[in-house]
């Protein structure tokens, strides 16, 4: 069956539409928010600005990295069906090199005021000294940095040389490089996790260098995947607006998206409950201290919201077979997670200023800035601005992947 299906021809983003501004608008974005938030880091409000700033970067970070994750999923195991969508995942990937820029203001313009450990002594940071040294946390994380953006671009690139090699001729070609993109994939699978589990411990976790949970790792993970399959879906919808895809994407591709996102919310929340249970269970102060920050001074409202908010309305909402084919509903749903996806990090972040800000030690509370919108503002716009630029430059499907077949015949049953 799959030698009689067509493949699409609408394979390139308008020039006239949205997409195709999107890298002027986030180029705007971009210096609009980032020259305030960074502006003010060089003032009195040092503190407040980088804290804002490493919320936002880890926010839209998350989604970077959940797409690379699924990428390179999706590989290993020979998924069939997403490869209409692909393109707006390796794209999504291959932004990861311009966080390596994103990150250097917070290693070295706000490394003092972020991280206590730097400053700081007493005898458990004492014990942990040799993990929490400047120059090995320098070196890891560059390491992540290298790693992650390597991936990205690497997967990106090898993706967009398969859309040149067409015809039979070239079809020994397509099936080698599927190969060496599924080995590349294997490898860089358990690589990823490590490096973005040991990323979220040495610039979240570390906020509060004497707490600790095994998994908070797979907290972040998860939180990023599901913010990930948000903005895909929101994207792939994005470009059959601009008139790309029309016929390629289809319902039942946007129901895959949808069970994605509505397992990931489920799983969000086991890996939440599982870290809150289990230190709740064994109430040692070293742990119970990242709760109890966020039980006070107005964070309460965020921590009892949280599990309302970013899983019972999502799961019920998200349950039934016709919202997910529904794109209307599917757009408001993926809306949701991304803003959701936006409180859970900033829930990570913030208390830690509160504990550690300017004036030293005070009791955290809960005190929004306008130093928050520039800063998600900016970040926002390098990536979408970056995003842009790569997804206009080339085709939005991957229109020689020996699987494309089967994913435009793809069904739900």
């Amino acid at each position: 069956m799959s030698h009689e299906i067509k493949k699409p021809e609408d394979i390139q983003i308008p020039p006239s539409s949205f997409l195709a501004k999107l890298p002027i608008l986030g180029g705007i974005m971009a210096v609009a928010g980032l020259g305030a938030t960074l502006g003010s880091a060089f003032g009195e409000h040092k503190a407040r600005a980088m804290f804002s700033y490493l919320w936002a970067f880890e926010t839209v970070l998350a989604v970077a990295l959940g797409g690379l994750g699924w990428l390179l999923i999706d590989h290993t195991v020979r998924s069939g069906w997403g490869v209409v969508v692909r393109r707006f995942v390796e794209t999504t990937s291959a932004t990861l090199p311009v966080f390596i820029l994103l990150w250097l203001p917070i290693g070295f313009l706000g490394f003092h005021e972020l991280f206590p450990w730097s400053h700081e002594s007493d005898p458990i940071l004492l014990k942990k000294a040799w993990f929490l040294s400047p120059g090995f946390w320098y070196g890891r994380s560059f390491f992540y940095l290298v790693v992650w953006a390597a991936l990205g671009w690497w997967l990106y690139s090898t993706s967009i040389k398969q859309d040149s090699l067409s015809g039979d001729e070239n079809a020994p070609q397509r099936e080698k490089l599927i190969h060496t993109i599924r080995k590349v994939c294997a490898a860089g699978l358990p690589l990823y996790g490590v490096t973005l589990s040991f990323g979220a411990i040495d610039w979240l976790m570390s906020l509060q260098p004497h707490w600790y949970s095994t998994i908070f790792g797979v907290y972040y993970f998860t939180a990023g995947i599901l913010a990930f399959f948000a903005f895909v879906t929101l994207m792939s919808m994005a470009a059959q607006a601009s008139g790309a895809l029309k016929t390629a994407i289809n319902t039942e591709h946007f129901h895959d998206l949808g069970k994605f996102m509505f397992g990931y919310t489920i799983f969000w929340a086991y890996i939440a409950f599982s870290q809150f249970v289990l230190i709740w269970y064994a109430n040692i102060p070293e742990e119970t201290e990242f709760y109890m920050v966020r039980m006070e001074g107005g964070w309460q409202y965020i921590s009892y919201g949280l599990p309302i908010a970013h899983f019972f309305v999502p799961f019920l909402f998200m349950l039934s077979r016709q919202i997910k084919r529904n794109r209307s509903f599917l757009a408001f749903g993926a809306v949701w997670t991304l803003v959701m996806h936006c409180v859970d990090i900033y829930w990570l972040v913030m208390p830690n200023y509160g504990a550690h800000g300017e004036g030293g030690h005070h009791e955290p509370h809960l005190a929004p800035s306008y130093l928050d919108f520039t800063a998600l503002l900016g970040m926002a716009g390098v990536f979408l601005a970056v995003y842009g630029v790569l997804l206009n430059r080339n085709k939005v499907v991957a229109i020689n992947d020996p699987r494309l077949p089967e994913s435009l015949a793809h069904e739900n049953y």
